[in-house]
């Protein structure tokens, strides 16, 4: 759907982990691996969770190919569920699109716990989502909790006050907005880190 070039978000997650010293990184709802493979490629040990055995499979396959299969590993993870990983065992976990699932407003908080379980201290969080500044919100099928269904797509869109809820505890770095696609969507890339 998104193609094969790294998304801009897991470009700019990349350089800000690598000036930091990152070495581990965590990829929630990876797809086919189109950024967990860019991670790889960047020289950091990936971790990538989807529901998707099939995408998960391509990515693992894509990675062998590349030469970068030993960087490359994979989970298949409903992120619903906590997260199959030990506590502080990553530098950094990145999530484009992901969290703006139909996900009700609690899965999302306990997720973002779960991020900030797995996370060691000075670990990175890069997520982006659609906020509720984007076209497509208040459209469609509404399921409330700001999730509206268009076109058979269901999307729970952020408003800043969410945003704001979830970086409680954490340092949050930048709100960063951008637009994608053709519509074109409207998103946040949120960076927040958890205190050394």
């Amino acid at each position: 759907m998104y193609g094969n070039q790294p998304s801009a978000p897991a470009r700019y997650a990349a350089e800000l982990l690598l000036r930091a010293g990152a070495r581990d990184v965590v990829e929630l709802g990876a797809g086919h691996g189109r950024d967990a493979l860019f991670f790889a490629r960047q020289g950091f040990s990936v971790q990538a969770t989807d529901f998707s055995g099939v995408g998960l499979e391509q990515a693992r396959d894509a990675a062998r190919s590349m030469g970068i299969g030993a960087r490359l590993t994979t989970a298949l993870h409903d992120v619903r569920e906590p997260l199959p990983l030990a506590d502080a065992s990553a530098d950094g976990v990145f999530a484009h699109m992901l969290l703006c699932m139909a996900l009700s407003t609690e899965e999302i908080k306990r997720l973002v716990r779960e991020v900030r379980r797995v996370l060691r201290p000075g670990g990175t969080f890069v997520y982006t989502v659609r906020h509720t500044g984007d076209a497509h919100y208040g459209t469609g099928i509404a399921h409330g909790d700001d999730i509206h269904e268009h076109g058979g797509f269901a999307v729970h869109f952020f408003s800043r006050h969410l945003v704001d809820a979830l970086a409680e505890g954490w340092e949050l770095d930048e709100v960063h907005a951008f637009e994608e696609g053709d519509l074109p969507r409207r998103l946040w890339r949120v960076t927040q880190r958890v205190s050394r």
